[in-house]
């Protein structure tokens, strides 16, 4: 009986305790879990604001990535609507090649850009354009300085172009032999008949080349001996941009002479003003010295004036004695 009393009281413990034991782990578990669950809230709260900043830094990502692109579009666009501009000028100067295949369009071309180039340089009055000569020669162009200075337009430029376009040396000293021959032409053209110091030209012209590629090749090229050759018969090849030097050091002599004239002519106005002052001077000395007679004039007039007062005096005082002298009257005042 003990035995079994014993039995049943450690099974009823035993009970007990795992009652109380299940009690304490749901405790604990229940603990656990409101921490983990703490935990979790945690966790997803801090997700969701992470994934919120991350969707905005997204969003301005993308509205960034989008103005970039719409700007990329634009520029895109803007290159598109160059490369049209630069296919039609492209175009345009295919045409102008063929306009100015022709000799005398290229004359004409010439002729043209020298007449743009001195009126934008020059007074009206400084250049005179189609000049002409005595035997009926007539330039494309003169500068009206002291003395003319002639300018003739000359674009040797077939030759020029096969010479650029050879495919080997052998054709480019072919083409260059015909370039020097045409240029050595020119020259010789303009210095026989526009260099005429006896009907007011300077000893030397200009030869206008209106490509600078041309004057390149003719100064500094394997043609160079050209540019000697010119300068020995006293023609100056000039380009647009050499020949605005020029111009430039011609307006400034333009202005020396200018002030040089007025020099002149204000020396002119002072001689002038010299010659009127002296005039002046004679008139006023002549002046003086009516005045200097006149005042020598008043002063013997007054003294006689003062005597013949006294006299008056003494005859009111003693009438009966009147000296023959107060019968005298005053004698007039001379004139000045």
């Amino acid at each position: 009986m003990f035995v079994l009393a014993t039995t049943v009281v450690l099974v009823i413990g035993g009970v007990a305790l795992a009652l109380w034991l299940a009690r304490v782990l749901e405790r604990i578990l229940a603990a656990r879990n409101a921490e983990v669950d703490g935990r979790l809230e945690a966790i997803t709260e801090t997700m969701d604001r992470r994934l919120g900043e991350l969707d905005l830094k997204v969003d301005r990502r993308m509205e960034h990535a989008s103005a970039q692109t719409n700007a990329i579009h634009k520029q895109l666009g803007a290159v598109g609507q160059a490369t049209e501009q630069l296919a039609e000028q492209a175009k345009g100067l295919r045409e102008l090649q063929q306009i100015l295949r022709p000799p005398k369009a290229r004359g004409g071309f010439g002729e043209l850009l020298l007449a743009n180039l001195l009126a934008d340089r020059l007074p009206p009055t400084a250049y005179a354009l189609q000049y002409g000569f005595e035997g009926g020669e007539r330039v494309d162009a003169a500068i009206v300085v002291d003395r003319i200075v002639p300018i003739d337009s000359k674009f040797p430029l077939d030759n020029f172009e096969r010479m650029v376009g050879a495919e080997n040396d052998i054709e480019r000293q072919q083409f260059e032999k015909l370039f020097a021959r045409d240029v050595k032409g020119h020259v010789d053209a303009i210095a026989a008949k526009y260099i005429r110091p006896d009907e007011g030209t300077y000893d030397f012209a200009f030869m206008y080349l209106p490509s600078e590629a041309i004057y390149y090749e003719l100064a500094c090229g394997k043609t160079g001996a050209l540019l000697e050759y010119a300068n020995g018969k006293r023609v100056l090849p000039v380009s647009p941009t050499t020949l605005t030097a020029y111009l430039q050091v011609i307006v400034l002599g333009l202005k020396g002479l200018q002030i040089e004239q007025h020099a002149e002519e204000v020396m002119a106005y002072v001689a002038q003003l010299r010659t009127d002052f002296g005039k002046f001077k004679e008139d006023f000395e002549l002046v003086g010295t009516h005045l200097d007679r006149a005042q020598k004039k008043f002063v013997e007039s007054e003294k006689r004036f003062g005597k013949f007062e006294t006299k008056l005096d003494q005859a009111a005082e003693a009438p009966a004695e009147l000296p023959a002298e107060a019968h005298e009257l005053p004698r007039a005042v001379d004139a000045a």
